[in-house]
């Protein structure tokens, strides 16, 4: 029963709680366009100054696989003062984002290398 009291409470101290505030910032730009034949376009830019754009078009992989291939932009100004930018591209090859503060994996260590080299060169024997 107490557990019961102190969850009602607990609910209408959630529900009662003044709702975040959050500043309005308006559009001071925007443009976009979708064709016919699968090519689409878009660009903005906020009064902040974050600004994205992206453009993409239909593409045949091969005879049986077709896709959206997708590129893009988007900067913004983070909490820390920074403005940050990115740039991407989403095709066969998956998404492939790039920036400065995106952290980069270390390389492969030389041994790692050399025993996938290994692998590689003397492929597993059927067991059967």
């Amino acid at each position: 029963m107490k557990f019961i009291i102190a969850f009602v409470a607990l609910f209408y101290v959630v529900v009662a709680a003044p709702p975040a505030h959050h500043d309005f910032v308006p559009i001071v730009s925007e443009d976009s366009s979708v064709d016919h034949d699968g090519h689409f376009h878009y660009r903005f830019e906020t009064g902040d100054g974050t600004k994205a754009e992206q453009s993409g078009e239909l593409k045949v992989f091969d005879k049986d696989h077709a896709g959206e291939v997708v590129s893009g932009s988007v900067s913004y100004q983070g909490d820390d003062g920074k403005t940050y930018s990115l740039t991407y591209v989403a095709d066969e090859n998956g998404y492939q984002p790039q920036g400065d503060h995106i952290p980069v994996a270390p390389p492969v260590p030389e041994p790692i290398l050399r025993a996938l080299k290994y692998i590689a060169e003397h492929p597993a024997k059927d067991q059967h």
